[in-house]
């Protein structure tokens, strides 16, 4: 069948966006979904930081693109080998798929699955290869096994979670990434108890939902830090006890926590993430969320590393099971104890992804929804 989507050719180009026009609109072929697969309509995709860095050259994959990692919609087709989805059922997607038969999925961390890496990326789907082709029948890729930014995508069964019809898909979407990340790097990752201290850092849609997830567990401190002073509001908004600059943190920091117990990084620079070692107290962890230019390297002090007993860690997709974590958090916000919409900063239709990407970088967005099917 024929589809719209948003690919991108060639990585680096220019701001504005909006002028440069780096993803074009195609008319693609997409492939019926093989047995393991499922075909969806597509009716919100979250514009993140995830796919910027695709077109800005900082994360390279495979081009052509079509671009979109955050995303739900409704199954309008299924694979001979899934029976527990059928037409009509809404879904989120999850940018990881699951083998189920790796050291990484039988350890129940489906977020750092081995083939679903690899297929992520190499631009394929985990039953290997692509769906997607353009005009002149060549592959177009996928990204992070989604394609969000599109009509409809194929999407292998395992990055998929059924979800109730009620939950309006603008929220539903951010789910599959920026609640993941965020919730999941503060409740799986690092396991926030109630009456701990937390720092985040960056603001945007991932750090915002680490800010949520803190205030759900009961962090007795949170400090929110950015340098705009919008998102730091909106971070007071959703708990955060304390709101700083990054110039103003370490004082804010030294004064309310005296060290934190978990410092969060959702920037994806080095630098900041040596602020966040820096402002992390004894015994305390600092977790990287945000995802930093490849080239990029962390130097920082070793002595506290050792003398303070500090710890650094990872966290990839917040390491969430997405089949059992999205729920709970759905869960959360149907309690009203996750106000996911508060994220959302605007709609754009399909052809303004490019000046969804300039709102995005200008640091004035947090989560743009686009809607495909308007």
């Amino acid at each position: 069948m024929k589809i719209r989507g948003a690919v991108l050719t060639a990585a680096g180009a220019e701001q504005p966006y909006a002028t440069s026009q780096p993803l074009g609109i195609h008319e693609l072929h997409i492939d019926d979904p093989r047995p393991s697969e499922v075909l969806v309509r597509v009716e919100a995709a979250g514009v993140c930081h995830s796919d910027l860095s695709v077109v800005n050259g900082d994360r390279v994959r495979p081009l052509p693109m079509l671009l979109g990692h955050e995303a739900a919609g409704v199954v309008e087709a299924v694979g001979s080998e899934v029976s527990d989805l059928k037409p009509g059922d809404h879904v989120v997607m999850a940018y990881v798929p699951s083998c189920g038969e790796c050291p990484f999925c039988l350890a129940d961390q489906p977020a750092l699955c081995t083939p679903g890496a690899a297929a992520n990326g190499a631009g394929e789907l985990l039953a290997g290869g692509r769906r997607l082709s353009d005009a002149a029948g060549q592959p177009v890729n996928h990204h992070l096994g989604v394609s969000g930014f599109s009509d409809y995508a194929v999407i292998d069964r395992s990055s998929l979670v059924r979800v109730d019809d009620d939950i309006p898909f603008d929220v539903a979407a951010l789910f599959g990434c920026a609640m993941s990340t965020g919730f999941g790097a503060v409740t799986r990752t690092a396991g926030v108890q109630a009456g701990d201290t937390v720092v985040v850092i960056g603001l945007g849609g991932v750090g915002l939902s680490a800010v949520m997830a803190a205030a759900a567990v009961g962090a007795s401190v949170i400090v929110a830090v950015d340098p705009v002073e919008q998102k730091r509001e909106r971070a007071r908004e959703m708990g955060a006890t304390h709101i700083a600059t990054p110039d103003d943190a370490a004082q804010m920091v030294a004064d309310v926590t005296g060290g934190a117990r978990w410092v969060f990084e959702a920037v994806g620079s080095a630098a900041v993430l040596a602020q966040a070692v820096a402002l992390t107290g004894r015994g305390g962890t600092t977790v990287a969320i945000g995802l930093p230019h490849p080239s990029a390297t962390l130097t920082i002090p070793a002595l506290p590393i050792v003398a303070e007993s500090k710890t650094i860690t990872g966290s990839y997709m917040g390491s969430t099971r997405p089949q059992i974590d999205i729920p709970a958090m759905i869960d959360l916000w149907r309690d009203g104890n996750l106000p996911v919409e508060r994220l959302i900063s605007g709609y754009r239709p399909l052809h303004e992804i490019n000046e969804a990407l300039d709102e995005l970088a200008s640091g004035a967005a947090i989560r743009q929804i686009i809607t495909p099917q308007r």
